[in-house]
């Protein structure tokens, strides 16, 4: 398969790491308006896991300004969305009238309009499109969803899910909540996709947080309440700038036991209801380059990712608009209708 990917900042150089690795994928194109990003100098780059810290080779790759060009190569069989957010739904629909695949950084849209309007139009076009949602492909997430499907946990009783870091100072698009939707929405919308897909929609949730992008905080707190008195909590956000390390972690507790991990040196473990403790095997998988071979498995068979379904990630679009809306509230519970 061969792979434009378009926008060169933090994760559009993580993705282009993880395609090189793969053996049966080439990059035959990037776009960036950055001169020295297109130049393969990506040592300004930055984010929550650091910054690439080299160069990339581009010297047998096209390399474009305007996006209508590189959406206009023939040689371009799918394209890697690594846009600012507001670009992701006219961007992929643009690729898909170009006949490319679509592979687009969450979150999906701005909206969840938006988001089902790229589902609609790729299917009109009869091409693949997937949402990066890279949890579903991390190895500690996938040890949860393992551990979770046993007989013997029963049923979930209460999970918190959490993911924090300092704001942004790399990409000022990211502050502008009409570019970006904010820092809960574009952090958070991970551990919702993960909720959505562990525990399904809830019937009502509830939030309260508090919100001053000009200085670097959008946290919540968000309640999503299922049936049978169950919740999942979902918190975080930005916090100050610059020096706030960034996390992230779960605790899932069922009836046979609670799941545990953090980013913060706590490997996965199930602590069973008999009082034992049972360290979690994780594989040691890449997670991006893994859901980046799925994708590319997915466009050669023409085939939905049933892995990771558009319209899930359309949901998370619109359960974290939801809890946007209902910190708005301070606490009120309001009806989940997606």
């Amino acid at each position: 398969m061969r792979v434009a990917v378009a926008g060169l900042g933090f994760m559009g150089s993580t993705h282009i790491r993880a395609l090189q690795s793969i053996p049966d994928a080439e990059l035959v194109a990037v776009c960036s308006s950055d001169e020295k990003k297109l130049a393969g100098d990506l040592s300004a780059v930055q984010g929550n896991l650091g910054g690439p810290g080299e160069r990339l080779d581009f010297s047998s790759v096209a390399k474009y300004r305007d996006l209508r060009q590189l959406l206009e190569d023939p040689r371009v069989d799918a394209v890697d969305l690594c846009l600012p957010t507001h670009m992701h739904a006219p961007v992929a629909i643009q690729a898909f009238e170009a006949g490319k695949h679509v592979l687009v950084e969450k979150p999906m849209a701005l909206d969840a309009a938006s988001a089902r309007r790229m589902i609609v139009e790729a299917k009109k076009h009869h091409r693949v499109l997937m949402v990066a949602q890279v949890l579903r492909f991390f190895p500690m997430y996938q040890v949860l969803q393992g551990v979770l499907a046993r007989d013997s946990m029963g049923t979930m009783r209460s999970a918190i899910f959490r993911r924090r870091c300092a704001a942004p100072a790399w990409s000022a698009w990211l502050a502008d909540p009409e570019q970006s939707g904010g820092g809960v929405f574009d952090l958070l919308i991970h551990d919702v996709d993960m909720c959505l897909h562990l525990f399904g929609a809830p019937e009502a949730i509830s939030a309260t947080g508090y919100e001053a992008l000009a200085s670097g905080i959008d946290v919540i707190a968000a309640n999503l309440h299922y049936p049978g008195q169950r919740t999942a909590i979902v918190a975080g956000g930005w916090h100050h700038p610059k020096s706030y390390p960034f996390s992230m972690g779960y605790t899932v507790v069922s009836d046979g036991g609670t799941v545990e991990y953090s980013s913060l040196n706590i490997p996965p473990a199930l602590y069973s209801a008999d009082g034992e403790r049972e360290a979690l095997h994780m594989e040691e998988t890449d997670g991006y380059r893994a859901e980046i071979e799925y994708f590319l498995d997915c466009c050669r068979r023409n085939a939905s990712p049933e892995l990771c379904k558009p319209e899930d990630s359309a949901n998370a679009v619109a359960l974290t608009r939801l809890m946007l809306e209902a910190r708005k509230r301070n606490g009120e519970k309001i009806p989940c209708e997606l």
